[in-house]
């Protein structure tokens, strides 16, 4: 009989020794407080010796950081120990001691924001490392005019102003080159609005629009637009070199071509001189990048006296015109240098005289009986002024557009001529002829990149006194500057040139003078010259700026294989990424036409510059609270319509060159997603995909969905070993193979013990399951449950995983395999309370028998049959889960079969015809095949294994017991089989239910005999145990199990999986373990098996 005991704990003694913790507190303030005067000034002149000691100490650092205050990195690090040691130093902050390591004093936290510097990754830093000798490192001082507005005007001024504005003004006419202008300037105005915001949130260390790309739209944006910038800056190298050779070989000394003759001659010495240039440049900038930097000045005034000289020539032209005479033979443009006389003979000694360029009509035939050419015989010669001056009234005439094919010779509107009907198509050198097709959306292409480099001013936000006044200001002034000197270009161009001049690319009319140079004051050579240096210093700054922003992307590594490209000299300089960047720009250069370059260089920058202002417009709308620019004036519209307008210039220059653009950006993006490493910068995208989020949880219903809209929200339920990993892997190979269903998926385990103990068990757990989770594919979330039970944790699983309406309604576990062993009892009595409140949830519950023989991902199967023994209807989960699981590879060329159980009052024919309609309505393809079993006797093996089972779980209940519960145990089991089957029942249900309280004094006689009594009921109670009979209940549930079992063995033994409907736990928990049995008799035989309980719902639909 149980017998109650009172148990009297021993009391601590009153009197003892102090606690430590009361000693540690006197001891310090015993410490602390001084004597008097004198030990107060030895204290200070202590500390004095010590901050002079330290101060020697620090000396040498001070000589290379120059204040002796180490700049940080970032301002957010802590130094070191002893730092923090000092800074926490005194009883005044004693309060605060445990926060010391990962909350830093405001004092310290404000002198390391002092402290923080963002020097640029560039010239200057190389510049302050190779320098050994300065001893201090100046801060940063350039203000809005010379670090900013200045640079951005060298940037945006360039070699398409010098060499091709004339011409687009004389092919596009004034008007439409007046639109092309507006556009692309304010598409740039635009962007620099956003970049403004972008960059005046928060400090922008150096990388320009890589740097605030990525950090507002993700690594994936980021590296995507980042490399497309990349390629641009290269290709504009390229397109600068490209520029320098022609003003070389066209302008300044023509003697130097290497090869002679038509365009196929040209495009060769372009070839040959750019690739030698390229190499000069790249040995430059490898040897020394800090004399490339000091020129940029000596560039910058090259092209600041240029444009003073093109302003100066169209003042000169009000009242004193240049003298550059053209000639035309009717309304035809001929080429002519400076000995050419404008006429067909001329008088001389009162002789008539055939010219040069009678001869050339008339087959070098000097005479005037001679037979010319038709047209030379038909029209007349005429000399006219090729810059008649700003007052001549030229403007009316320059206001239209004359586009045209290749090879059209370059005539006058307005000047009469006499056509010839048969005249031949071939070219002759005498003709000016346009060199290619002309059209507007070409011209767009070619222009743009005579915009680009407003991102000057933000690559330099290291080197500014105050990065989010200066770059806002300087680069809207100078995209002002430069836009207002474009639109006048184009204005004063056509009011001061003769329209066949300017169409004249190459100046072939003005003898082989640049035609902007015609116009310009002093001399042609200012303009000659000044764009020649302006356009090798734009080709170094290209050089010298795209290796390090490959450099940047690098080191990021959110591109696996570019990482080599982050490595270089000791100094930091980028050798291999300037290798990479003078062979790409060799790409450029064996193109050879710098009008064919330049609107590549368009796309990439043009895609830039719109996810600059997408970048803009998402944090905008996002309103996140990070957002806080200093720069006010930016709205999301501007954004947009930046954004838009970048588009569409895309697609004005080229549309296939934007489409190709577009799939490079695009496969970039995708590999970093897939393969790049995962890196969280704050960024707008996560931002914007919260807010997607959240709007969408909102809006999912939190009940139950309709059942079209029905698709299994998988909770998985992992075991993990000691180390933390996980036992049955394969278990989530089976969940991404279920990936069809398009559903939830969370893959959830328990860690026994307390979350403050456990904390980094369970982080190194989620950690080992994501990177599993990766391996398999597995797309969903994580969550690591720690519970004083396991039990308990799965049942928190069970209950809160999920959010919102997005809570998951099918659990997914691994059948335990060693539930029969003594020592794992918690194992099934855990299964089989997850299978109880599953099903309590109203939430379906696929246990996987067998889980280490199902297939990985990499396997297929060729042929082979997934069957379903559909006994019960569940809600259709047995007839929805292998359509899904025939949509992975792995199971995809499996045949569905379908079996279902026909009693005795059942016709076998009519469910079979029912069912294969149910099927067709499905849409789901199977085989179908109705099994009969008949009721027949329990065989003797079926009684037999029933009363082991019974016999087993009684034995193990005795084993599990104390043994003073044992002995007590056993004599209630003696009762139960000794007296009447009933009065035994409540005898037993009596004293379980209701034990007597009783207080008791034992003797030592008294206890000897109670044992011995106690030993011989329970040696009775073993042999009741093998002389018990078994439950007729269980025997009905064991007959059923072992004929389904043979049924299905019969038909599915060489299955590649078999579906079960899975049976109800008995609803009083005495019987969980003969459950236990009855399953493992019911899949006995089978290779792998899913047990199918459904949740009570219909999940599967006939209807549209």
């Amino acid at each position: 009989m149980p017998t109650n005991f009172t148990v009297v704990p021993v009391e601590a003694p009153a009197g003892g020794s102090e606690a430590p913790s009361a000693q540690g507190l006197q001891q310090p303030e015993h410490l602390d407080e001084p004597t008097n005067e004198s030990s107060r000034s030895q204290d200070r002149a202590g500390a004095h010796e010590r901050q002079a000691q330290q101060s020697e100490r620090g000396s040498v650092e001070r000589g290379s950081q120059g204040d002796g205050i180490p700049r940080e990195s970032s301002p957010f690090i802590n130094n070191s120990s002893f730092e923090r040691g000092r800074l926490y130093e005194g009883k005044n902050m004693a309060l605060f001691e445990e926060e010391m390591d990962s909350n830093p004093m405001v004092s310290s936290l404000l002198n390391k924001l002092a402290n923080y510097t963002n020097v640029t990754q560039g010239v200057v830093e190389h510049e302050e490392d190779e320098d050994t000798k300065r001893k201090e490192i100046k801060a940063p001082r350039m203000g809005t005019f010379i670090g900013v507005y200045l640079p951005c005007l060298q940037n945006i001024l360039g070699v398409i102003l010098f060499l091709r504005l004339t011409w687009i003004v004389g092919t596009a006419g004034v008007l439409e080159s007046f639109i092309i202008v507006f556009m692309c300037c304010a598409g740039t105005m635009l962007t620099a609005i956003s970049m403004s915001a972008i960059a005046t949130n928060g400090v922008v260390p150096a990388g320009g629009s890589y740097y605030m790309i990525s950090r507002s739209l993700g690594p994936e944006f980021g590296g995507a637009v980042g490399l497309c910038f990349y390629l641009g800056t290269t290709f504009a190298g390229a397109m600068y070199i490209l520029g320098t050779i022609e003003i070389l070989l066209k302008y300044i000394s023509p003697n130097a071509a290497i090869f002679h003759g038509g365009e196929e001659a040209t495009l060769n010495n372009m070839r040959v001189y750019g690739t030698c240039i390229v190499a000069m440049m790249a040995i430059v900038v490898f040897v020394g990048v800090k004399y490339v930097n000091k020129l940029a000045l000596v560039f910058l005034a090259c092209v600041i006296l240029s444009i003073m000289a093109i302003y100066a020539g169209v003042i000169k032209t009000a009242f004193d015109p240049p003298d550059f005479p053209i000639c035309l033979l009717g309304n035809r443009t001929l080429a002519r240098d400076k000995d050419f006389p404008c006429a067909k003979y001329i008088e001389a000694n009162n002789i008539t005289v055939t010219t040069r360029l009678w001869r050339w009509f008339c087959g070098n035939n000097p005479y005037l009986n001679a037979t010319c050419d038709e047209y030379f015989q038909l029209n007349n010669v005429t000399e006219i002024q090729g810059i008649p001056g700003i007052a001549s009234g030229v403007l009316l005439d320059n206001l239209w557009s004359i586009y045209s094919d290749k090879g059209t010779i370059v005539e006058k509107r307005d000047l009469p001529s006499v056509p010839v009907l048969d005249e031949a198509k071939d070219e002759q050198d005498y003709y000016v002829y346009t060199d290619i097709m002309t059209y507007f959306t070409m011209l767009v292409g070619i222009y743009f990149p005579s915009v680009t480099g407003i991102m000057a001013g933000s690559n330099r936000s290291g080197d500014l006194r105050d990065a989010q006044k200066s770059i806002p200001t300087g680069t809207i002034l100078a995209i002002s500057t430069t836009s207002f000197i474009y639109l006048s270009c184009i204005i004063l161009f056509g009011a001061c040139i003769e329209g066949v001049v300017l169409r004249d690319k190459f100046g072939q009319a003005v003898n082989g003078n640049l035609v902007i140079g015609t116009l310009a004051w002093p001399s042609p050579w200012v303009i000659v010259i000044g764009s020649f240096f302006s356009t090798c210093g734009a080709g170094l700054q290209s050089l010298t700026g795209a290796p390090r922003l490959l450099q940047a992307i690098a080191r990021d590594g959110i591109v696996p294989f570019l990482q080599v490209f982050g490595h270089g000299k000791a100094n930091g300089e980028p050798t291999w990424a300037l290798l990479l960047t003078a062979l790409i720009c060799e790409i450029g250069i064996l193109i050879a036409s710098l009008d064919s370059v330049a609107p590549i260089l368009s796309m990439f920058f043009l895609m830039c510059y719109l996810f600059v202002n997408l970048a803009c417009a998402v944090q905008t709308l996002l309103r996140t609270p990070n957002w806080r620019p200093r720069f006010r004036y930016y709205h999301w519209t501007l954004s947009f319509l930046g954004m838009s307008l970048c588009l569409a210039l895309m697609f004005i220059c080229s549309w296939y060159y934007a489409l190709i653009a577009m799939l490079i950006a695009g496969c970039i993006y995708k590999y970093i997603e897939y393969r790049g490493a995962e890196k969280e910068w704050g960024d707008g995208i996560r931002g914007l995909s919260l807010n997607a989020a959240r709007y969408a949880l909102l809006r999912v219903e939190h009940g139950h969905p309709h059942t079209k809209n029905w698709r299994p929200q998988v909770l998985v339920l992992l075991n993990l070993d000691s180390e933390q990993l996980v036992k049955h892997p394969r278990l989530l190979s089976f969940t991404s193979q279920l990936k069809a269903g398009k559903g939830l998926t969370i893959v959830g385990s328990v860690l026994p013990g307390t979350y403050l103990d456990k904390y980094a068990e369970a982080e190194r757990a989620e950690e080992n399951i994501r990177s599993l989770m990766g391996i398999e594919k597995t797309k969903g979330f994580c969550q690591i449950i720690v519970s004083s039970s396991i039990r308990d944790g799965i049942s928190h699983l069970i209950q809160s995983a999920g959010l919102g309406g997005m809570k998951h309604n099918t659990v997914l576990m691994a059948w335990p395999q060693s539930w029969k062993q003594t020592d794992n009892t918690f194992s099934w009595k855990n299964f089989v309370d997850t299978v109880r409140e599953t099903t309590a949830a109203q939430q379906a519950l696929l246990v996987a028998k067998n889980i280490d023989l199902f297939p990985v991902n990499q396997e297929r199967f060729s042929e082979g049959n997934i069957d379903v023994w559909w006994i019960v209807h569940d809600g259709g989960m047995l007839m929805l889960l292998p359509f899904l699981l025939k949509q992975h590879k792995v199971w995809r060329k499996c045949r569905m079969r379908i079996f279902t159980v026909a009693q005795m009052d059942d016709n076998s024919i009519q469910m079979k015809n029912d069912l294969q309609m149910f099927l067709y309505h499905l849409r789901i393809n199977a085989e179908v095949e109705v099994v009969e079993m008949f009721e027949n006797d329990i065989s003797a093996f079926t009684y037999e294994k029933t009363l082991l089972m019974e016999q087993r779980s009684q034995m193990l209940k005795q084993m599990q017991l104390s043994k003073n519960e044992r002995e007590r145990e056993a004599q209630l089991i003696h009762d139960r089989n000794t007296a009447s089957h009933a009065t035994g029942m409540v005898k037993s249900q009596t004293a379980i239910a209701a034990p007597e309280k009783v207080q008791m004094t034992w003797t030592k006689e008294k206890l000897v005999s109670e044992k011995h009594k106690n030993k011989e009921a329970c040696m009775t109670s073993y042999k009741d145990i093998f002389s018990m009979k078994p439950n007729e209940s269980n025997v009905r549930r064991m007959h059923t199990a072992v004929k389904l079992n043979g049924v299905v063995l019969n038909k599915s033994q060489h299955a590649q999986l078999v579906l079960l409907n899975m049976p109800g736990p008995p609803k009083n928990r005495h019987g969980d373990e003969n459950y236990m049995e009855f399953l493992e008799v019911l899949t006995e035989g089978l290779n792998r098996v899913l047990l199918v309980r459904g949740g009570g719902r219909e999940v599967i639909t006939i209807y549209s």
